[in-house]
């Protein structure tokens, strides 16, 4: 009989030290999910287009925004980073994958060319590739992903990139390089506090044109087009541009 209460309190002890790691398991990874990252930099919308699919769509399926726009368009990096994969897929078609300082991943699909390989750095605004429809796609488009700290299979930490980029509705138009318009997404600084300064970047102000932005940089018109990759001399408030 002692021995019988014995064998139980030990079942019963054993129990409980396993509860106590699998709680303390998932109380660390809530709490890892719970901080949250801050931008270093203002996001700008990442290729131009017009938003043709939202996140959540699909029953839910849908992990991303779709913005459809010209064949062999450029596809922009949003955000200083590192590559962390460049590859094609089955599903995504050449797929590029970049994990930024805030500890955001995000994923550019369907793309018809890829220009950087994994682990290389990567600048906000620099051209990684051209839009196309490779993979599982039904038009030219780039369907772009956010994903927290890491890109999973079941896409888990998915966010709606429209809460780092600002709202757009289907059928809107969005340009690239343009600062995004989420400001209370995040606990993020004044938006364009990290450009004050900048000797590489300039937000376009009310009233800029190219000309004005090229005598104020001492560079010229054409080397701030191929710099941007600017088909056009137009240009709009709160876009950045690279001056060098």
């Amino acid at each position: 009989m002692l021995d019988y209460i014995k064998r139980f309190l030990i079942a019963i002890i054993m129990a409980l030290c396993v509860s106590l790691l699998f709680i303390g398991a998932k109380h660390s990874e809530a709490a890892a999910l719970s901080e949250k990252p801050t931008l270093g930099k203002t996001w700008i919308w990442p290729a131009e287009g017009v938003i043709s699919d939202t996140y959540g769509t699909r029953q839910g399926r849908h992990k991303g925004i779709d913005i459809a726009g010209k064949w062999d368009s450029p596809i922009l990096a949003v955000e200083d980073g590192v590559v962390v994969k460049s590859y094609y897929s089955d599903t995504y078609g050449n797929v590029i994958f970049i994990k930024h300082p805030s500890q955001f991943v995000t994923v550019y699909a369907h793309l018809n060319k890829r220009f950087v390989k994994q682990g290389q750095f990567v600048k906000q605004g620099e051209m990684i590739g051209k839009m196309g429809k490779t993979g599982q796609a039904t038009g030219t488009h780039l369907h772009f992903e956010t994903h927290l700290q890491e890109w999973r299979y079941d896409k888990k930490f998915a966010m709606d990139p429209e809460s780092l980029l600002g709202k757009a509705s289907v059928g809107e138009a969005v340009q690239m390089g343009i600062a995004g318009g989420a400001r209370d997404a995040l606990a993020v600084n004044s938006p364009y506090d990290h450009m004050k300064g900048s000797e590489d970047q300039y937000v376009v102000k009310q009233g800029d044109t190219l000309y004005s932005i090229a005598r104020k940089r001492n560079i010229s018109v054409e080397t701030i087009k191929r710099l941007n990759h600017l088909t056009s001399d137009m240009i709009k408030p709160n876009q950045i541009l690279n001056v060098r």
